[in-house]
């Protein structure tokens, strides 16, 4: 059975998890005073707290002056920023192949380079694969510098042909011909949407017909 004394501890030991960088250290350095008699090394032997963050808090505590923090500086840095030239390069091989945002909603610009095509061409220029980020750090570095993984679209059809230009002046021509001539009807047809007639209205199921009715009928 856990006692009084270990449960209060415990729950010293939560609180102080609980806060982070200067509310923390004075926390510590209130629960030292209090209980520890004021020495940091009994406090982390009872505690399990560093005894130097504690002597931190205990100068901040008493003096009032206050470490500024510095969480960003923290971790490991970007491969990037700890090798200017990798970025350089990244961004020589990438630039040519990288297009703006057709949209222009946005700065981000998009590649045609996968990360492994990238990692490829930076080990063809002297660089060894042990020295380089893996392909999924790879990606992130390219999603940081701005370049976004973006596929070749298909080759579209091109909407006007080479004779566009003699077809419609041909028409020009023989509708300025028969023109004012009763015997020439010109008629419009619209040849990009296609209407189902016949046996093809519907599936095949017309329900405006009769039964026995002919599926070639025309008129009323």
């Amino acid at each position: 059975m856990v006692g009084n004394g270990d449960r209060y501890e415990d729950l010293i030991r939560a609180g102080a998890h609980r806060l982070t960088g200067l509310q923390r250290r004075l926390f510590q350095a209130e629960v030292c005073l209090s209980l520890c008699e004021g020495s940091p090394r009994q406090a982390e032997r009872r505690f399990g707290w560093g005894r130097e963050t504690i002597a931190k808090g205990l100068h901040e505590y008493h003096s009032g002056l206050h470490c500024l923090e510095n969480f960003a500086a923290r971790g490991r840095r970007r491969s990037e920023d700890q090798d200017p030239q990798l970025a350089q390069d990244i961004r020589a091989i990438v630039e040519p192949r990288t297009d703006a945002d057709p949209e222009l909603k946005s700065a981000r610009r998009y590649t045609n380079l996968s990360a492994a095509e990238v990692r490829a061409a930076l080990r063809a220029r002297g660089y060894r694969d042990a020295d380089l980020p893996k392909e999924r750090t790879m990606r992130d570095i390219l999603n940081r510098m701005g370049d976004r993984l973006k596929r070749i679209e298909k080759g579209q059809p091109i909407k006007k042909t080479t004779e566009t230009d003699a077809i419609f002046a041909n028409l020009a021509a023989v509708r300025a011909a028969v023109r004012g001539d009763p015997g020439t009807l010109e008629i419009s047809i619209d040849t990009q949407a296609t209407v189902a007639v016949g046996d093809y209205v519907r599936g095949g199921k017309n329900p405006d017909r009769w039964p026995g009715e002919s599926r070639t009928r025309m008129g009323p």
